[in-house]
């Protein structure tokens, strides 16, 4: 195989088909025939809408392939990596996942595919590596209260992920069907914060004493949503307000240091974790679990 098809988004933010010379299958890679990819509607997407907005397009602009969370069967493996023989079936993440038929991906950035799970659902593995790395860093605990603030795919699935850890989560999100996405997905307590003022019902939801933790999963200006939310943590005798709140999504808001913040601890949750952009990491290397338990 000489050529793959590959997705491209061009200049002026339209997706097409493009056909390019196969990537070189280097040391520490497996040659994936791709059965399905996921589209991040915030990361990829957004790039489209940002494209479409420029009109018109700087003179520098040019065509991408994108992609990052796919999932198909491995052709050839590159290297002495037994874990992986050709015909499994694997999740693949990364940059080197891309939307085309086939792709060349490193090792550790590839998961078999446990039993008979579809291609369809385990080609989420990266945006639901994503969400897991979000909810390690807001450490929800059995019978701890928290909140997720926006229900697209990473907040949808964090939200599901505090739950299985015991935790009982509020959701708030402006849209209605990933409202109902999410309750049918099991995330009973959401609220649409267009019509119903989110910051009263979750202060009773999780009264008498507030919020342990909460999740930020929206990208923009998160001011008013992060005062809210702040609103919404617990308030120790003293007067300072204490939690942990991990930012997942590219929302950006003023942090106040000293009492104006109180014990609050706000958490940045970069990707899906250590490993993701280590080359020598994603070809083949690992973290010693001393340091690193999770990658």
């Amino acid at each position: 195989m000489k050529a793959r098809q590959v997705a491209v988004i061009t200049v002026d933010g339209r997706v097409e088909m493009r056909t390019q010379p196969m990537p070189e299958l280097k040391e520490g890679m497996a040659l994936i025939k791709t059965h399905a990819t996921l589209i991040s509607p915030g990361t990829e997407m957004n790039g489209v809408k940002q494209r479409r907005a420029q009109t018109p397009p700087p003179p520098d602009a040019k065509e991408y392939v994108f992609g990052y969370s796919a999932a198909g069967e491995i052709i050839e493996v590159r290297g002495n990596f037994p874990r992986l023989r050709p015909g499994m079936r694997v999740a693949a993440m990364g940059g080197n996942a891309q939307h085309a038929n086939y792709s060349c991906v490193p090792v550790n950035m590839l998961c078999p595919i446990a039993g008979d799970l579809p291609y369809e659902q385990a080609c989420f593995a990266c945006l639901g590596a994503t969400a897991l790395q979000s909810i390690r860093r807001a450490r929800p605990e059995l019978g701890e209260f928290g909140a997720v603030l926006g229900l697209g795919i990473v907040g949808n699935l964090a939200a599901q992920l505090a739950q299985l850890s015991g935790a009982r989560v509020m959701a708030w999100e402006g849209l209605d069907f990933r409202i109902d996405t999410a309750r049918r997905c099991g995330i009973r307590q959401c609220v649409n914060f267009t019509r119903a003022d989110a910051q009263k019902l979750t202060e009773e939801f999780a009264a008498p004493y507030g919020l342990d933790f909460g999740v930020m999963a929206f990208g923009g200006d998160a001011t008013k949503a992060f005062e809210s939310l702040y609103k919404c943590m617990k308030l120790s005798a003293d007067g300072h307000r204490m939690g942990r709140v991990a930012l997942v999504g590219g929302c950006t808001f003023a942090v106040r240091g000293g009492a104006g913040m109180g014990n609050l601890d706000v958490l940045s949750s970069a990707r899906t974790g250590p490993g993701y952009h280590d080359e020598a990491y994603e070809y083949g290397r690992d973290y010693p679990a001393a340091f690193v338990q999770f990658t």
